[in-house]
């Protein structure tokens, strides 16, 4: 790792792709939104789907990715696959990044109702 000029060290490129890897992982919209609910609690592929009106097997689908990239993780609970994430970094990124988009776009619909209400 190279020092930058900041005194914090560059990542190597192993770490680089990673990141990379799980930021395009995270892309998606309904991969985000699958993300972004299983960052408030954990749940099944079923409920999952439901609460993001996605296909069952779309949701399946991305369910995998995101446990092969190692964003999500299952248990078993009797029949039903449980999913979670158990990163406390991840959940933290996700909330953040569209928290933060939320708060934006909240902010510019005000902004719009605020013009429109003055008349201009």
């Amino acid at each position: 790792m190279a020092a930058g000029g900041d005194g914090f060290e560059d990542p190597s490129a192993e770490v680089l792709a990673e990141a990379a890897a799980a930021f395009g992982l995270l892309a998606s919209s309904a991969r985000l939104h699958i993300m972004w609910a299983l960052a408030q609690g954990e749940s099944d592929v079923t409920r999952l789907a439901d609460r993001v009106g996605g296909a069952l097997p779309a949701v399946s689908q991305h369910l995998t990715k995101l446990k092969l990239a190692g964003l999500v993780r299952a248990r078993r609970e009797g029949r039903r696959q449980v999913y979670f994430v158990d990163d406390p970094d991840i959940v933290t990124v996700v909330r953040l990044m569209v928290g933060q988009l939320a708060a934006r776009a909240g902010e510019a619909s005000a902004s719009v109702a605020r013009l429109r209400g003055t008349g201009a």
